[in-house]
């Protein structure tokens, strides 16, 4: 079809795009500002081996050891941080020390399909764990700057303190396990070289081992004493005054623009599939028609 037909199959068509497009803008903008908000808290982490007096740098030069005890690169301890927030026992931990539980309860009774199974007269069970775990790893979000080594954390919640307190406690329970595992290593590590020393008895062999049980001892002691050993808080967590999700005025931003877009577009289709639509006749037209019809007759 040549492009002149196209555009005369549009101009006809003008008004039911118009009224199409009005249609459609006024039933997304209604879902855009009826859709229940959340507040999101945001937190900007760094790992804490980007500074030289780091609790891992500090154990790493230390250690004589080849590859060291801790692997320096960002990657390492920040690595089990990320792992450790997102894991089984975090979930367990939110389930205990926070009202995730009690929340999504009321979300699952409160939804569409809560409501409906409720009058179906099978209301939905209370949340679980698998809840709790499926929740955290969809509104988790972890960001890694592409300019920098920061990190941003965010967890959005309905209730402003509920999601600033979740995300304080992930932070903190991210820390703990990395500091408890850098512990457990130092204590193995040391009660073994303590049996190597009770039962050797050449001279030669006992020095390099009270050399190695005194780093792995130093290394312990900064473990305990340091209080990053994983990740750095580069900005605290925070949550706005407003809340921030969803973003309501891009969002009808996207829709002023993508709705006229896609109903110019199934109406270049129409015309397409079934050619240019005829010319409508105008209301002055016809009863102008009608009237020399009717003087026709009178003659």
């Amino acid at each position: 079809m040549p492009l002149e037909l196209l555009l005369l199959g549009l101009w006809r068509l003008r008004w039911r795009i118009v009224g199409a497009a009005l249609a459609l803008l006024l039933v997304g903008g209604t879902l855009v500002m009826v859709w229940p908000r959340q507040y999101v808290a945001e937190a900007v982490v760094a790992p804490a081996e980007t500074t030289g007096l780091a609790a891992s740098t500090l154990i790493q030069g230390g250690l004589v050891m080849p590859g060291g005890l801790l692997d320096t690169r960002a990657g390492g301890n920040f690595a089990i941080y990320l792992a450790s927030i997102r894991s089984p026992e975090a979930v367990a931990m939110l389930a205990r020390d926070t009202t995730i539980l009690a929340d999504l309860t009321r979300l699952k009774r409160e939804g569409v399909t809560g409501r409906l199974r409720v009058l179906a007269g099978f209301p939905p069970s209370p949340a679980d764990l698998d809840d709790v775990d499926r929740w955290l790893d969809r509104n988790l979000g972890v960001t890694q700057s592409l300019a920098t080594v920061t990190t941003s954390l965010t967890i959005p919640h309905p209730d402003r303190a509920t999601a600033l307190g979740i995300l304080n406690r992930l932070h903190a329970f991210g820390e703990a396990q990395v500091r408890a595992s850098l512990n457990e290593l130092a204590r193995r590590r040391i009660a073994a070289l303590e049996a190597r020393l009770a039962t050797e008895r050449d001279i030669y062999m006992r020095n390099p081992i009270y050399e190695l049980l005194a780093q792995h001892q130093r290394a312990e002691v900064i473990a305990r004493a340091d209080e990053i050993v994983a990740a750095r808080l580069v900005s605290l967590p925070s949550v706005g005054i407003w809340p921030a999700l969803p973003n309501r005025p891009l969002l009808l931003v996207l829709l002023a623009v993508t709705v006229p877009m896609a109903c110019v577009l199934l109406a270049a289709c129409r015309v397409l599939l079934f050619g240019v639509p005829p010319e409508p006749v105008r209301r002055g037209g016809a009863r102008l028609g009608r009237l020399a019809v009717a003087r026709k007759r009178e003659e």
